[in-house]
């Protein structure tokens, strides 16, 4: 299931004002039926964002002879392509319990960033923090630009490792980045692929999937969205 099931949704808000439309003494309610429609709260939304969005393809991947990733910038790959994400965020997350074992169980809660720029624009840093688990978990999120290649790079380290994730590398297209890297997940090989959907910059979608088959096959597992703290 795709964003696009707010249609589903839509389509069920209509029928309410239907049915309540039917009698006079329904009218108060009709109202505030109306109302929701029309002024739909902001969770809403963040709810359907934190259903990873099947009609955006993940670019097929290429590699090199020795099996290596090979990966370009796009034509409009800029050092100003995170600019939107300085400041200070609350997130909603849902993260899959038990990867890459056909699990269909979702984990939900809330987390925090807070990031700002370095290197006279060229990185930035995110300082991540949750407390989902019961204690403090902390994170963070280094992202370099090189000017060469035009490409992104994007480390993470977390409270449970003390090291340094290796990077996965990418670039925006259209307001929305794919990353993508070779690592490992309880010893089996993978590649890791980070998206940012910036389409709507007001609520910034990141996601993440693993493939154990070189790229024919995805399984996301972890999803959040951003709010800005006024």
């Amino acid at each position: 299931m795709s964003v696009s099931g707010q249609d589903s949704v839509r389509s069920r808000a209509t029928a309410g004002i239907r049915y309540v439309a039917r009698g006079p003494r329904f009218g108060p309610v009709l109202i505030m039926v109306i109302a929701l429609a029309a002024y739909p709260h902001p969770g809403l939304a963040q709810d359907r964002a934190l259903i990873p969005d099947s009609s955006i393809a993940i670019p097929p991947l290429q590699f090199d002879s020795s099996g290596a990733l090979v990966i370009r910038a796009s034509a409009t790959s800029s050092q100003h392509d995170f600019d939107y994400l300085v400041g200070t965020w609350k997130l909603r997350n849902r993260k899959l319990t038990s990867r890459l074992t056909h699990s269909t169980e979702w984990a939900s809660f809330e987390s925090r960033v807070e990031m700002h720029q370095i290197l006279n624009g060229l990185g930035n840093i995110d300082k991540y923090t949750d407390q989902a688990s019961g204690k403090l978990y902390e994170g963070v999120a280094i992202r370099l630009f090189d000017p060469s290649t035009r490409l992104w790079s994007i480390y993470w380290a977390d409270s449970n490792s003390g090291k340094l994730d290796p990077p996965v590398v990418g670039s925006f297209e259209n307001k929305v980045g794919h990353f993508f890297a070779r690592d490992t997940y309880k010893g089996r090989p993978i590649i890791v692929v980070f998206r940012w959907d910036v389409r709507n910059p007001n609520l910034p979608v990141w996601s993440q999937a693993f493939s154990t088959d070189e790229g024919k096959t995805w399984e996301w597992n972890s999803i959040n969205v951003s709010e800005r703290v006024r």
